[in-house]
């Protein structure tokens, strides 16, 4: 099988502009079973300072299991799919509840989404610090 590696903070065009389209894409975390939990997730891609980035309630599972996996972060994967053109971004995830970084999440995810999230006085952001990134844009 053919492999698609891209550089996470140099990536391709087509790459780099399939992450600025509207997709719904999926966020992977590790239970603490080691087991993956898969949710649908809107994701924003900053190539610029090697994250991605995910809005959630601090509340939510996938917040949770990154926390559960402690200092040193979770191992993740965030995905997208469009037919024969997919994208995966790897990496440590951590969970930040700072104002300025949920706000520039919230920021990244109108620009990308074309809506501004519902207020929720408990999100926070998952960043997930990128490690590898592969697809095909």
């Amino acid at each position: 099988m053919a492999a698609y590696p891209q550089d996470p903070g140099a990536p391709d065009a087509p790459y780099r502009d399939f992450w600025r389209e509207r997709h719904l894409c999926t966020l992977t975390t590790p239970r603490p079973d080691g087991s993956p939990h898969v949710v649908p997730v809107g994701v924003t891609y900053d190539p610029g300072n090697r994250l991605a980035r995910v809005i959630a309630d601090r509340a939510s599972t996938k917040v949770r299991n990154v926390l559960a996996a402690g200092a040193e972060g979770a191992l993740v994967a965030a995905c997208q799919v469009d037919g024969r053109r997919w994208a995966t971004l790897e990496g440590r995830a951590f969970v930040h509840a700072e104002p300025d970084r949920v706000a520039e999440a919230e920021r990244r995810y109108a620009e990308r989404y074309g809506r501004t999230p519902r207020p929720n006085p408990t999100r926070v952001v998952i960043e997930i610090e990128l490690t590898r990134a592969m697809g095909r844009g």
